[in-house]
């Protein structure tokens, strides 16, 4: 198949999309990327990057055309409305120049936040008439409330209406979340149309043997680790992390340690520093997603969190396929799908999100567990992983479903 993927974020940015792009072509299929400017988390752009320059380029035998539009910027929601519907506006105004020659068979978008992204790929199908996939891993105009505390009807209901638009024209969706799949009916999705698909376990995510004197050792402190890997944003609901760090702190053998970066890192660090939990909470920074088997498994437990909202109880953080496929014991502050997955898989410890006084006392019980009951839970993960979210099955069912959307549109073109 000749497959057109539209996604607004891609390497050198570190996204799944990037492994998915890679093994299509890898099976034999001619994979075209049409994204925008990596500048995803520190919101400039990368090296080498500009509005006039690098716009075409080849990853791993994946052809890359790339397309202006304004960066995140550091200026909150005006800085992000401007990236995403920029991305949007440039991406269907030039797409259809920036492909002409090129023959598609299906398009498939990678539907991270913000769901603007469907824009240009709406369009490429309306031109080429090319069936379009697309998968769907965030809820809106939910998120816009959640996560960016955004209440106004002015901007909720024009949101609304533009979902709808964007679901009449896709042909199929994809949930990585059965919660998802009420709302997405809700706004004009037809059940046939709609699939659970979740994310998949990339492949550098495994279990690793780290030796004593690594470097990654070095940088972790001594003692009884819960570690957090991931975006340091509101959804994350940091306030209930430092609350229950600050309800354990006098237990300085328990070490709360943050790898990542985000929008709440400043606030974080100020929080740190304002209830002195220097001591027991470490901010290390971001490093390459290479690396993050290896302190997965320096860690005691690992840490997931949503705030409680429902939006949250309907999603199935990705993180969650991360650590289990590293089995690693896990500790939860979810509700709905996530918990529904911890709980069933007997990977790790579960509390209400939310709920500081319970995430404190969860870590003391695990920090007093046998070392072999942590290690069942983590290889309880790494099974339930192996079954569910596993990378190379994943993808085939993908391939099936772009390839069944294709022949439907063959099929559909020779009845005319």
């Amino acid at each position: 198949m000749k497959i057109l993927i539209v996604t607004q974020y891609f390497w050198p940015e570190n996204f799944r999309i990037n492994d998915m792009a890679a093994q299509l072509q890898e099976r034999g299929h001619e994979v075209t990327v049409l994204t925008g400017l990596p500048n995803y988390p520190s919101g400039k752009l990368f090296p080498g990057y500009g509005y006039f320059s690098r716009h075409r380029e080849t990853f791993q035998n994946v052809s890359v055309i790339r397309f202006p539009h304004f960066p995140r910027g550091n200026c909150g929601f005006v800085g992000m409305a401007a990236c995403f519907l920029s991305f949007a506006l440039m991406g269907s105004l030039l797409a259809p120049w920036l492909l002409r020659g090129k023959v598609f068979d299906v398009i498939f978008v990678y539907g991270l936040t913000p769901i603007t992204v469907g824009f240009p790929a709406v369009v490429m199908r309306a031109l080429r008439k090319i069936p379009l996939v697309f998968w769907v891993q965030d809820l809106w105009p939910e998120s816009l409330t959640s996560a960016g505390n955004i209440h106004s009807p002015w901007i909720l209901k024009p949101v609304e209406r533009m979902v709808k638009f964007l679901y009449r024209h896709f042909d199929r969706i994809l949930v990585t979340s059965r919660g998802f799949i009420p709302s997405v009916l809700a706004r004009g999705a037809v059940v046939k149309q709609v699939e659970y698909y979740p994310q998949s376990a990339e492949k550098i995510f495994r279990p690793v043997e780290v030796p004593e004197n690594a470097e990654v050792r070095r940088l972790l402190p001594k003692g009884f680790l819960v570690l957090f890997g991931g975006n340091i944003g509101v959804s994350q609901d940091f306030p209930t992390i430092l609350a229950a760090a600050e309800a354990l702190r006098e237990r300085t053998d328990i070490h709360w340690v943050i790898i990542g970066s985000g929008r709440m890192e400043g606030w974080v660090k100020s929080q740190v520093a304002h209830c002195h939990l220097e001591r027991t909470v470490h901010l290390l920074g971001r490093f390459p997603v290479e690396s993050m088997p290896q302190f997965y498994a320096c860690a005691d437990v690992v840490l997931v969190t949503l705030k409680r909202d429902p939006i949250y109880a309907v999603t199935l953080p990705a993180k969650l396929q991360a650590y289990m496929a590293c089995g690693r014991p896990i500790l939860a502050a979810l509700e709905g799908e996530g918990a529904h997955v911890v709980v069933e898989s007997g990977c790790g410890v579960v509390v209400p999100s939310g709920d500081a006084k319970s995430l404190a006392k969860a870590v003391e019980e695990l920090a007093s567990a046998e070392k072999e009951t942590l290690q069942r839970m983590g290889e309880r993960g790494r099974a339930y992983c192996a079954t569910h979210f596993e990378f190379d099955h994943l993808l085939g069912r993908l391939e099936e479903i772009l390839c069944a959307e294709s022949r439907k549109a063959l099929a559909k073109e020779a009845t005319r």
